[in-house]
């Protein structure tokens, strides 16, 4: 016993320092410990002797992963992808499978191990793909639901896979295939016909009793997840169907999120065993021997599988784009691929040289895969021009989602509506501004459509989108969505389109909203950091330092403004707040700087939070009148401020007297911010500006006060 810790631990520390390794390479783990494996065996340090100990944490691994499978198995996203997942998947799986058996047959493989490998080179890693899907924030985009949902086709695929090669191991060992696969048949309809019945009267009431503990939980599921591995492999089937059924059988739980989220990490440390015991098994002599084939079925899976997929999107009316990114994410071999391996190698249907070929495969197929997908944005900009043979000339089913809404023009286009996107154009739609959103997650596009959101499907990374957006009408194109490439590309194509007005950007750090002012961007916002301000302003209000000088009980208030408020834009004299509800306004807080014993000319502004002093009645009233809405007063001919332009009528009396002796602003609540006289343009003209005949003024205020100014002239 002594000897198998030492052994572990030697192993484990070997597995962190070339995991850490990998992951600065930006490599999943598989690749690091496959290679551990070669590294602690027979062709490396030959540390491995517990080999039985570490086969039995493999068919663990093996079984929490088939289990972990079946759990999230979710037939819903498939159904909501209509077609395309199923098309894409099954094509996909038909395709390479096809011309890998008959690659393999070309290369002189036996017809049985030829089928081993081309199914072996089908399937695609669903836990690298969500893993490098989820860093880049694309597990919600379009190309990323479609790709899961191809995935689970994939993984329903290998399960039927492996039953029937149980099955052709049954019948080589009884001789008789077709006896076998009808036994087969009918265990199955036995253990489905069984586990429905627990799934219907029995789980749901032992999972609500169960669930009471968590750590009961954890133990029950992977307690399940072993009995009914075992129970599949007792019944001819294999421990990775009777695992994957577990899954399936807890799937419709509510339990279901809480145990996978526990699980995965047991699932991860176990699997390590897995590549470990696979990487410990393999020859380095006999790999050498399978490079050139290895290279040869590399290529097919690394260029075959996604032009399959770019052709069956494109025949579907998908654009090339998203066929493309779709399509690498199954430029792959999967884990299941080498697990089907060893179960073939187990049966004694393939030897250890064509275990070695499907490793090597996976090994390259997947190294080179992460670094695609990763690069994926920028791959598709170099070769998008060759891409144009795998799109209709009308991509239908994209374009439908673009001109679902008829907004021909905007005030404001919104990248990005998620939770600060959406309350970003919440905001901006209370302030009277056209807003268009644009997003790449199918699901937030039907939500905002709902509640009546303009919004169409779109990618900011995607510099086609711009070609269907309204951008000669917008003065603001805002991305709500952090990242530094999705930011700097849509700069760089609104700039190309010559998009004239205002751009603005997200940043989450002070080096990426340097790097976007120094690429031209107007603007920048800092959800984080403005938050923050935001927390600490609540935090240091002008009511504690108040309430701190005085030496006897007060009773203060405080009001903040929203941007609908009936009291912003409004002078404090004009709210007249004391004669009306008893209390007094001694503080205003804006922007952390606290303003106390304001004047009557104080202007209130958004956001500006108010300090009220009174009686407890009084505060109570204060507050309904300064958070009463002015929804009221923003219809047409209400007081919505604005600018005009006011042209001095012939014999004006407001000819040769100065702004100051005139007070506009005092008289009409107007004010003037220019003066245009002939071709000369006065900005900011100063009080003492005598006004001359045939100018104009530019004028701001409410569309009541402008009238009422013009009516002045005779």
């Amino acid at each position: 016993m002594e000897h198998i810790f030492t052994e572990m631990a030697l192993i484990l520390g070997i597995s962190a320092a070339i995991g850490f390794l990998a992951t600065r390479l930006k490599q999943p783990l598989i690749v690091a410990f496959i290679a551990v494996g070669i590294l602690v065996g027979p062709s490396g340090l030959d540390l491995v002797a517990s080999h039985q100990q570490m086969h039995l944490l493999a068919e663990m691994g093996i079984a929490i992963l088939l289990f972990v499978v079946g759990l999230k198995l979710d037939l819903h996203l498939i159904r909501t992808m209509g077609p395309v997942a199923l098309a894409t998947g099954l094509g996909q799986v038909l395709f390479t499978s096809v011309f890998g058996f008959l690659i393999a047959l070309g290369l002189g493989m036996s017809p049985i191990g030829a089928l081993y490998v081309a199914v072996a080179l089908t399937f695609s890693s669903t836990i690298i793909i969500v893993k490098l899907l989820s860093d880049k924030r694309e597990i919600d985009s379009l190309h990323g639901r479609i790709a899961i949902g191809f995935l689970i086709v994939q993984d329903i695929a290998v399960v039927l896979a492996m039953i029937l090669l149980t099955a052709l191991g049954a019948g080589d060992e009884s001789g008789g295939l077709m006896l076998a696969s009808i036994g087969v048949i009918i265990k199955g309809i036995f253990l489905l016909a069984t586990l429905g019945l627990l799934m219907r009267y029995v789980l749901p009431r032992l999972m609500d009793q169960v669930a009471r503990s968590q750590e009961l939980l954890l133990l029950f599921s992977i307690a399940w997840a072993v009995l009914l591995a075992s129970g599949g492999e007792l019944l001819g089937f294999s421990k990775e169907v009777g695992a994957f059924l577990a899954g399936i059988s807890l799937a419709t739980t509510p339990y279901r999120e809480a145990i996978s989220s526990r699980l995965v990490s047991l699932r991860d440390f176990l699997l390590l065993f897995f590549f470990i015991n696979l990487g410990s098994q393999l020859d380095l002599s006999v790999l050498g021997a399978q490079i050139g084939s290895a290279l040869i079925f590399s290529v097919f899976v690394l260029i075959g599988n996604p032009i399959i997929v770019m052709i069956i999107m494109g025949i579907m009316g998908y654009r090339k784009r998203t066929g493309f990114l779709a399509g690498l994410t199954v430029a792959q071999i999967s884990e299941f691929s080498l697990i089907l391996a060893a179960l073939g190698l187990s049966l004694g249907h393939i030897d250890q040289e064509t275990m070695g070929l499907v490793t090597l495969v996976g090994l390259i197929t997947i190294g080179t895969s992460t670094y695609m997908i990763l690069y994926s944005h920028q791959l598709y900009e170099k070769i998008s021009p060759l891409l144009g043979i795998f799109e209709r000339r009308i991509p239908h089913r994209e374009r439908d989602e673009d001109s679902s809404d008829h907004t021909e023009e905007a005030d404001v286009i919104l990248f990005g509506l998620g939770r600060y996107g959406r309350n970003i154009a919440t905001n901006l739609l209370a302030r009277h501004k056209r807003v268009l959103g644009v997003d790449f997650d199918p699901q937030v596009v039907a939500e905002c459509r709902v509640q009546g959101l303009p919004v169409r499907y779109g990618d900011a990374e995607d510099p086609e989108i711009l070609e269907h957006l309204p951008l000669h009408s917008t003065q603001w194109v805002v991305n709500a969505t952090p990242g530094y490439e999705a930011n700097l590309t849509l700069l760089k194509a609104l700039r190309a389109h010559g998009f004239g007005g205002k751009v603005v950007l997200t940043a989450h750090s002070t080096a990426e909203a340097r790097m976007y002012r120094e690429a031209g961007a107007d603007r920048v916002l800092w959800p984080f950091v403005d938050a923050a301000e935001q927390a600490v302003d609540y935090l240091t209000t002008s009511t504690d330092t108040i309430s701190a000088n005085i030496p006897w009980p007060v009773t203060l208030g405080e009001v903040r403004l929203r941007p609908g408020s009936h009291a912003v834009g409004k002078h404090i004299r004009d709210l007249d707040v004391r004669a009306l509800t008893g209390a007094s306004i001694i503080a205003v807080d804006r922007a952390g700087q606290s303003h106390f014993d304001p004047g009557p000319d104080f202007l209130l502004m958004a956001a500006d939070r108010l300090v009220l002093l009174g009686a407890r009645e009084s505060l109570d009233k204060a507050k309904g009148l300064l958070e009463e809405s002015k929804a009221q007063e923003t219809e047409p001919g209400g007081r919505t401020f604005r600018i005009e332009e006011v042209p001095l009528i012939v014999d004006s009396p407001w000819q040769g007297r100065s702004l100051a002796e005139l007070n506009l602003r005092g008289r009409c609540g107007i004010t003037v911010i220019g003066i245009r006289r002939g071709e000369e343009k006065i900005t900011s003209p100063s009080p003492n500006e005598i006004l001359r005949p045939g100018d104009v003024l530019v004028v701001v205020g409410s569309l009541d006060a402008i009238e009422n100014a013009c009516r002045q002239q005779p």
